[in-house]
């Protein structure tokens, strides 16, 4: 048996490292690695399947150029040549080409799409379809979206769960396996967990306790929790020194009675009690956030009231507390080689409305789509909308595995490589170790992957446009502060830990350290006093 340790790549937190195991019969069998301090030897479903995704019969194989309303296999050496050419026809207003670029699959070379086009200076989208509101509050609320060690919820007291799936069947987790194992976890050692969701999640053998509340309404809970204990006079004077105009955000508060806040969610003045006892006590209590919430209209203030609770009840910069929701995913990679210096003022689109800015381009509009990484029609607001501003643009290329929606509406569709057939280096928006992600099966037919497609292409430009070859970008990829791993070394062990140092402040020397009042906190964490929230947006 042949046995190779890499890495998943899928748009997973987890970041899980993978034994892939060639066996003698000719199957190949993935699984978590156990010598792997965070993936533990377990993952999820999907893993335990891709290898059926992988050789699956309706996979795309070779290059399908668009002939009326048929499929027409091309050679490589065609379909380079025609992207040349239509990208080359477009050289003098960059503009014209807006590339669409998803997160379907994670790591810095998936990111060299990003580069190539810069160089152009094309269109591009910014935004997010899934948890920009959130990690968006988080900046302005702490000033980055850095949280404890995940790890570190083994700590809490409480954990309240706002919205976070963490149900599990099976061998399956809806969100994140590894994040459930340590909730699973930390109850063992007699923490408790209330979930505040508007139900039907099955979340029920991860809680103790639950509030059901109306959908998208979780800034009013937060409110009256918070009103509750600025009556009670259980907020510490040294945290209203540490945030920003709080005066202003406690009358703004005020104006609200508990009644007609609890009234707004849904809830009842006893789930509001029930809520404040939990952050009020002198052991710590952990904040999750799931990416839900902050999905409606003032997603954002949903997220900014529940930090605001977070701070405010004392719970944050300690071990056992602080608020969770997502951190970056490339924090501990330098991806600064995947942008162009020389292009400035890119036109952007927001991917939230990407049909309608397609449709409504001008000076130039938009003559040439490249996509890669995302089902852009399938997954963007307003299907229809977006297929139909497709099929006003003269020439639209796809990178992908399958004939999905957006494939469906290209004229040039390019087969991509997937997971486990190529090489790369992967990060996690939850733990803090950074993996190499070694090829472990040979990729079907023609399929190729991003880097070798644009670097193809690059080359039959006049000029040329020119990528830095593979091997370079993973080195660069690696030259971050406290990631103290070569390249080398990463590949030999296959994953290395981040360690940032631990720089410790304290808000107030009096209370004893671990409790609400203590507050000895990490020097990032104190920051969160410059730009706390302080308003509604709109309460209706």
């Amino acid at each position: 048996m042949n046995t190779t340790i890499t890495a998943c790549t899928m748009d997973c937190p987890d970041a899980c490292s993978l034994v892939v195991d060639h066996r003698e019969d000719n199957r190949i069998i993935l699984r978590g690695n156990p010598k792997s301090p965070f993936t533990d030897g377990f993952t999820c479903r999907k893993i335990k399947d891709h290898i059926n995704r992988l050789q699956h019969p309706s996979r795309i194989r070779h290059p399908l150029l668009r002939v009326n309303d048929s499929w027409r296999q091309i050679t490589w050496e065609e379909a380079l040549n025609l992207c040349a050419e239509k990208i080359q026809t477009l050289r003098s207003q960059p503009k014209a080409i807006l590339h669409i670029k998803g997160d379907g699959a994670k790591g810095a070379m998936k990111a060299a799409t990003a580069l190539f086009f810069s160089i152009l200076g094309t269109s591009r989208t910014i935004g997010s379809l899934c948890d920009a509101a959130g990690f968006m509050a988080y900046i302005h609320d702490f000033g980055s979206r850095k949280n404890n060690d995940i790890n570190d919820l083994v700590n809490a007291a409480r954990i309240v769960n706002w919205g976070k799936d963490f149900s599990r069947s099976s061998d399956f987790s809806r969100s994140s396996i590894h994040t459930a194992a340590i909730i699973r976890k930390a109850r063992k050692k007699g923490t408790r967990v209330l979930t505040i969701s508007p139900g039907g999640d099955g979340n029920d053998l991860y809680s103790d306790e639950r509030i059901r509340i109306r959908p998208g309404t979780d800034r009013f809970l937060a409110a009256a929790v918070i009103r509750q204990l600025w009556e009670d006079r259980q907020i510490p004077s040294e945290l209203l020194n540490h945030s920003k105009k709080p005066e202003k955000f406690l009358d703004l508060i005020s104006g609200w009675t508990s009644e007609n806040l609890a009234q707004q969610c849904e809830v009842s003045p006893a789930d509001v009690e029930k809520l404040c006892q939990w952050y009020c006590q002198d052991t710590p209590t952990a904040t999750f956030v799931g990416a839900g919430l902050q999905r409606y209209r003032y997603g954002g203030e949903n997220a900014r009231f529940i930090n605001a609770l977070a701070l405010l009840s004392g719970n944050i910069g300690i071990s056992g507390g602080g608020s969770y929701f997502h951190q970056h995913s490339y924090r501990n990679l330098n991806l600064n080689w995947t942008q162009d210096g020389r292009k400035k003022g890119r036109r952007s689109f927001p991917i939230a409305a990407i049909g309608r800015e397609i449709e409504t381009a001008n000076n130039p509009p938009i003559k040439l789509i490249w996509v890669n990484g995302i089902n852009v029609v399938n997954q963007a607001p307003d299907s229809h909308q977006i297929a139909n501003a497709f099929e006003s643009v003269a020439f639209k290329v796809v990178v992908d595995a399958f004939m999905n929606d957006t494939a469906q509406r290209a004229n040039l569709i390019l087969p991509s490589t997937l997971m486990l057939e190529q090489e790369d280096i992967i990060g996690s928006y939850l733990h803090e170790y950074v993996q190499y992600v070694r090829p472990a099966v040979s990729p079907p037919a023609e399929a190729r992957d991003d880097m070798w497609i644009l670097t193809q292409i690059g080359q039959r430009l006049d000029p040329p446009v020119k990528l830095p070859d593979t091997e370079t970008c993973l080195q660069e990829s690696l030259d971050r502060p406290y990631l103290k791993v070569s390249l080398g070394q990463l590949r030999y062990k296959g994953y290395a830990k981040v360690r940032p140092p631990g720089r410790k402040i304290s808000l107030s020397p009096d209370p004893a350290p671990g409790t609400r009042g203590g507050l000895p906190i990490p020097l990032a964490a104190a920051d969160i006093g410059a730009k706390k929230c302080h308003s509604f947006t709109d309460f209706s």
